[in-house]
């Protein structure tokens, strides 16, 4: 019997699977979204006055900012089917510098917190850096592609000065708050939107690092372009 001329020879084959959506709003959701949780939640509990009044509502926002970590890693692991080693390793540091913050009680260890990880980061990218090992590229499992190792390690290097920037700059304020020279208050600002939009814009400042090291322009980039 002959075979319908309209059939391709070897059988019908597989549709292409369209490509992942990139989520990036999700992704933005999930990097920032715990950090939210945790403001709000500090000011709907700051209603009293001194230094005890703002602690606790630092513990309640520290309480708020844990379980909105591990919900981001639940949604994380269900939307995107992965959970990033950067995202493992701050929610580690979230949870367990959070449970420290609960057994202290002490708005100083709240105010040093952020310079022991911005410390802890910059010692990380930058030693990978020295020893030639791009830890930045293994930390996120980020598809940026056709970026070369180089700028994966010049990544490393610029993000490594980044957070240590931000360790002694967190440091500076530590010690005007010990000092009565800035507020708690003030600082957490800082802390949340000060820093947020320092990272977005550092962010935008290292495309041209990415785009001279090989990143891939999308194709209706470039028909714009």
């Amino acid at each position: 019997m002959n075979e319908p001329i309209d059939q391709l020879p070897g059988g019908p084959e597989a549709a292409p699977a369209p490509p992942p959506a990139k989520h990036g709003w999700l992704n933005f959701a999930i990097d920032f979204g715990p950090l939210l949780v945790f403001f709000l939640a500090y000011k709907l509990s700051s209603g009293g006055e001194g230094a005890f009044a703002a602690t606790t509502a630092a513990i309640k926002g520290t309480l708020a900012f844990m379980v909105a970590i591990v919900i981001a890693m639940g949604v994380s692991k269900w939307k995107l089917g992965k959970i990033s080693p950067m995202l493992w390793m701050s929610s580690i540091l979230v949870i367990g510098f959070g449970a420290l913050t609960i057994w202290f009680h002490d708005e100083r260890f709240i105010v040093m917190k952020p310079t022991i990880i911005y410390a802890a980061f910059a010692v990380l990218l930058l030693g990978g850096y020295w020893f030639k090992k791009p830890m930045l590229k293994y930390l996120l499992q980020s598809a940026l592609e056709g970026l070369t190792e180089r700028g994966w390690l010049l990544l490393s290097r610029n993000w490594g000065l980044f957070f240590a920037t931000l360790g002694i700059a967190n440091h500076v304020m530590y010690e005007m708050i010990q000092a009565k020279q800035m507020s708690f208050d003030f600082w957490l600002t800082i802390k949340v939107w000060g820093v947020t939009a320092l990272s977005f814009l550092f962010t935008l400042a290292q495309l041209p690092v990415m785009l001279r090291n090989g990143l891939a322009v999308p194709e209706d980039a470039d028909k714009q372009a």
